[in-house]
């Protein structure tokens, strides 16, 4: 199992995040704005945003593996649920995990961890985690097994896909682990003409299981 240190000097205060000089200030509930956040389009939207975090469930001092970290969001909301909850962000992408960096600042949270590589191996001298969340990465090879077997007792897992293939793995992951699985869809108004219509995004599905205990 990885290690279990983690240098963290955030202190444990009942303050909230300070957010850069200048910048919008928010609350500390789950789904922020998409537009909170500098992106290149991989982003957690807010309203599955604040479904994945509900079931993630973060309680004070706990860790969190954010897998394909996009634009830092999950992780990032995450360290705002309490002071003392941390996170790593793990993402292969050099643009990306800069622009995790920035958000994580401009949102009050500027010691989010940032982990520069591929998962699973990225994940190896890892402290161990209390949760994981998959956005990105899914078809790696042995990547769900892998974050199942490191969480800690009673850690929670949770896994977003949107093509049918990592679909296909959620379900399997489900049927032999158990666990929850849940469909969720949002759609949004948009002008049509001089006219408002409902314009659908793509459908999410979300696997989330609590690990032994």
């Amino acid at each position: 199992m990885p290690p279990e240190d983690l240098t963290d000097d955030r202190r444990a205060t009942d303050e909230p995040p300070a957010t850069d000089e200048g910048q919008r200030e928010f609350g500390l509930t789950p789904g922020l704005p998409d537009d909170a956040y500098d992106h290149d389009g991989q982003i957690t939207k807010r309203e599955v945003r604040a479904v994945t975090l509900a079931l993630l469930a973060p309680r004070p001092g706990e860790l969190l593996w954010d897998v394909g970290g996009g634009s830092g969001s999950i992780a990032i909301e995450w360290m705002r649920a309490h002071p003392s909850c941390r996170a790593i962000t793990v993402e292969s992408h050099p643009e990306r995990a800069h622009r995790i960096e920035a958000n994580a600042r401009r949102l009050g949270v500027p010691t989010l961890r940032v982990e520069r590589g591929r998962a699973p191996a990225a994940l190896e001298s890892l402290p161990t985690p209390d949760a994981v969340f998959v956005g990105g990465g899914l078809t790696a090879d042995g990547l769900i097994e892998y974050c199942l077997q490191a969480l800690r007792p009673g850690g929670r897992f949770v896994a977003n896909a949107v093509t049918l293939e990592t679909e296909a793995m959620l379900l399997e992951a489900h049927r032999r682990h158990g666990g929850e699985l849940t469909r969720v869809a949002v759609e949004r108004t948009c002008p049509v003409g001089g006219f408002t219509a409902w314009t659908p995004a793509r459908a999410i599905t979300t696997w989330s299981a609590t690990i032994g205990g």
